[in-house]
């Protein structure tokens, strides 16, 4: 059978989006001759110091060891200069826990994330964004994106080692519950089953998958794909489901909406003095990104549209789950027109227009105005100029 590449297509573009948006190749130029917080100063210290070294074979240098720790677990640290070793670390316990075959796909897997060259974007993020602070919310889901894309292109690589599915899927279910299955007499077809099931309730639009490695159900199903499909494109079609689990943000009825207001509500409103800046769309898509994945692009879709019609049916959906939203739309609203610093009359007009069609009555659209500009306004320095 022809050999499939382990590689994802979209992991390898969000990968390079969020390394340009960071200034990588500046940033670690700068680090490279800084040489501070060195990572693998601390991890090669802490491997030689406490674990058990064992001898490899592999073209690439890879220092592999063993640490005494109770937890199933496994990592690898990519190395930060050119020509030292990079490092593999698997936790006691496992050998415990797993036969050979899935100690062979959990070594795979970590010899995968340095293949793709995970820990440079991880290191680079690190640096940028240190423990405690504040990442931006588009950014902080494309990182969570690509992090499980990753982890599903070195699951790839630990098939490859192995070329034994039942393995790996044994030791997805050993990883997740630290529990012999041997003993507990369950079987692999009852995990199938098991999967299946628990895979229908994310493809009914119900679950999200929120952490950086993506759920089991998942995983088990793209390399159940990985290990049975005939070419690239039965794959790339196969992933496509997926990977659409993996896209989502929001989790409800509401969340659709809700985005579909702020596009649609954003291009009225920004439109409504004739002219829509590049602030109000920027203002707009940044609203837009604790929803979408991609924010541009939905807003791009909605533009494409009826975008009175999309309000339209928006609202009424919104109001309809949970009137309690009236006054958070319509101070959307006035956020949009305060982003480029110019209130235009038109602008005011049609907030009083939309606060009547949604119940609002004149004094609290003006209340909502007022304090807006009170709180948040700042004028244009052209116009002092």
């Amino acid at each position: 059978m022809k050999k499939l590449n382990p590689t994802i297509k979209l992991e390898k573009q969000i990968g390079e989006q969020i390394y340009n948006a960071l200034q990588g190749q500046v940033v670690e130029e700068v680090l490279k001759k800084s040489k501070i917080n060195s990572s693998d100063t601390y991890w090669r210290s802490s491997m030689e110091g406490h674990s058990l070294k064992v001898q490899q074979h592999l073209e690439e240098n890879v220092d592999f060891y063993i640490t005494g720790d109770s937890s199933v677990n496994a990592f690898s640290v990519s190395a930060e200069d050119e020509g030292q070793p990079h490092i593999v670390n698997v936790n006691s316990a496992l050998f415990d826990l797993m036969d050979q075959n899935e100690l062979r796909f959990v070594i795979g897997h970590e010899l995968g994330h340095l293949i793709n060259k995970d820990s440079k974007l991880s290191r680079l993020i690190g640096f940028v964004f240190p423990p405690g602070a504040a990442v931006p919310i588009s950014l902080h889901y494309k990182i969570r994106l690509h992090e499980q894309l990753a982890e599903l292109v070195a699951d790839r690589y630990g098939f490859m080692a192995t070329e034994n599915i039942q393995a790996c899927v044994t030791a997805f279910f050993k990883l997740a519950s630290g529990l012999d299955l041997t003993k507990m007499n369950v079987s692999i077809d009852a995990l199938i089953a098991d999967n299946n099931e628990r895979l229908d309730y994310f493809l009914n639009d119900k679950g999200v998958s929120r952490n950086s490695h993506p759920v089991n159900p998942i995983r088990v199903k793209a390399l159940h794909l990985f290990a049975t499909s005939k070419t690239q494109k039965a794959l790339n079609e196969g992933m496509e489901q997926l990977i659409g689990i993996l896209l989502k943000i929001g989790d409800s009825e509401l969340d659709e909406y809700t985005a579909q207001f702020i596009a649609s509500a954003g291009l009225i409103v920004a439109n409504a003095d004739g002219k829509i800046t590049e602030q109000e769309v920027e203002q707009i898509i940044d609203s837009l990104a604790g929803l979408k994945m991609f924010p541009r692009d939905f807003l791009e879709q909605i533009a494409k549209g009826d975008v009175s019609a999309t309000f339209s049916n928006a609202v009424q959906n919104i109001l309809n789950i949970d009137p309690g939203t009236r006054e958070g739309m319509i101070n959307y609203m006035i956020h949009i027109i305060m982003s480029d610093k110019i209130i235009a009359p038109a602008e005011v007009e049609l907030l009083y227009q939309f606060g009547a069609d949604i119940g609002l009555s004149e004094k609290e659209v003006s209340d909502a105005i007022a304090m807006s500009i009170q709180k948040n306004y700042i004028p244009s320095i052209n116009a002092l100029c």
